[in-house]
């Protein structure tokens, strides 16, 4: 009769082991009682990058990467971006549900009530050089959070921690948007609470003189989709920071500045900033095929915006961002790069070599034509991306500090450096 077991037999001993088999997964710990004596640790598992190793139970998003399915908290991704905001996807990955039209009420109004930003983190921004990064502007904002509230530290209290959340999702847009003005050398524009979440974003960053400014409504309605899409994506190196981080029980915008941090690197949230630069360097659409052919040889060139470690099927994603960047250019003009990019699509999936190796476009391809459509550098993409995500960080940080199962974080090593040694007197040392 099947068992949910695995039996492990120790060829250095003879030893049999049974495992309990749970998920799909054995827990690391039952590998400790594998051991040669009683002196002996035990046996550890092994997993740079920890690409098959679960360290959390998570009920907020689900990836079928073969199949290219996505899902927040049960709801798939096609159907939030066809009809849901921001706001109301930020509800429903942090709280586990899709709101009442009074709880949502509720919950924009409480958004709202934070998008003032004090003016000691407005100075922290001006203190830094315009052409200052706007990642790390954006980071040391986030940080500096914790100083204005030290109540923040108090983690194990629920009303709390809901309104460190309230305060986290309204300033980081604040913070953002303040970060891009800062670069452009113009003045802070206010909060109006008058728009949504999204059309007040878009009048922090972009209004100029107007005395009342009225978002475009494709505009307003891409980068709700684009937040949707950008919410959460499960235990990526960002979300995983998050947790590491939040393990301690520090304050929850330390967790998301090391989390944000984390999301700067170039193999994480600054993708979509390199698929740019690479269309820009392929120019046009007929010199795609001898691009192409220096990324089959080899030649250190990089095929960016394809492929990803959970996806080895279209990104669901990037669909849904590929019909968005046809709207947004209907109102803003097609930019050139927009037909390098279809070119390089189109190619790319007819193409064996990168068939063969599973690499299909994902998330990041289509999204940067869309950021540079609407005027921002590719120094902001990361930090488009930082807004969103701030509510899947904070979603996991609070499953994270609910679960009885977790506790913080310390994996192993394997010692490779060198015995005992005796210390040398620097007389006595050799080059």
């Amino acid at each position: 009769m099947p068992k949910d077991t695995l039996t492990v037999i120790d060829n250095r001993t003879g030893s049999q082991y049974e495992l309990p088999i749970a998920d799909g997964t054995v827990k690391a710990m039952d590998l400790r009682q594998i051991r040669l004596n009683e002196d002996d640790f035990g046996l550890m598992s092994y997993d740079p990058g920890l690409t098959n190793t679960a360290s959390t139970k998570s009920a907020i998003t689900y990836i079928d990467g073969d199949k290219g399915i996505l899902r927040y908290r049960g709801y798939p991704i096609e159907q939030l971006a066809a009809h849901s905001t921001y706001l109301e996807t930020a509800y429903l990955v942090i709280f586990g549900e899709l709101p009442t039209a009074e709880q949502l009420a509720k919950w924009e109004s409480d958004i709202n009530r934070h998008t003032l930003l004090h003016t000691n983190i407005q100075r922290l921004i001006e203190t830094f050089r315009f052409n200052a990064h706007p990642m790390s502007v954006f980071i040391s904002g986030i940080a500096s959070l914790s100083t204005l509230y030290p109540d923040a530290r108090m983690v194990t209290d629920p009303a709390n921690r809901r309104l460190q959340v309230e305060r986290m999702i309204a300033k980081t847009a604040t913070i953002a948007a303040f970060t891009y003005r800062h670069n452009q050398g113009w003045p802070f524009d206010y909060p109006d609470d008058s728009l949504s979440f999204i059309g007040n974003f878009l009048r922090m960053m972009f209004r100029m003189t107007e005395h009342k400014y009225e978002p475009n409504p494709v505009l307003e309605r891409a980068l709700n989709i684009l937040f949707i899409l950008h919410a959460d994506h499960e235990q990526n190196c960002g979300t995983n920071a998050m947790r590491v981080i939040g393990s301690s029980q520090a304050d929850p915008y330390s967790s998301l500045a090391g989390a944000a941090a984390a999301l700067y690197g170039p193999l994480h949230g600054a993708a979509n900033e390199a698929v740019l630069r690479m269309l820009e360097q392929i120019g046009r659409p007929e010199n795609v095929p001898a691009f192409l052919d220096r990324v089959k040889d080899g030649d250190g060139q990089r095929l960016m915006g394809f492929g990803h470690r959970i996806y080895k099927n279209y990104d669901p994603r990037c669909r849904i961002i590929k019909q968005t960047a046809e709207e947004v250019f209907q109102v803003t003009g097609r930019t050139p790069l927009l037909d390098v990019a279809l070119e390089l699509e189109r190619i790319a999936l007819q193409d064996e070599y990168f068939i063969s190796r599973k690499l299909y476009p994902n998330v990041d391809f289509y999204s940067g034509l869309i950021y540079r459509a609407m005027k921002l550098p590719a120094s902001m993409f990361t930090v488009m991306f930082a807004v969103p995500r701030t509510c899947g960080w904070v979603a996991h940080w609070l499953e994270l500090l609910t679960d009885p199962e977790q506790k913080i974080s310390r994996p192993r090593q394997i010692f490779t450096g060198p015995e005992t040694r005796d210390y040398v007197p620097m007389a006595q040392r050799s080059a």
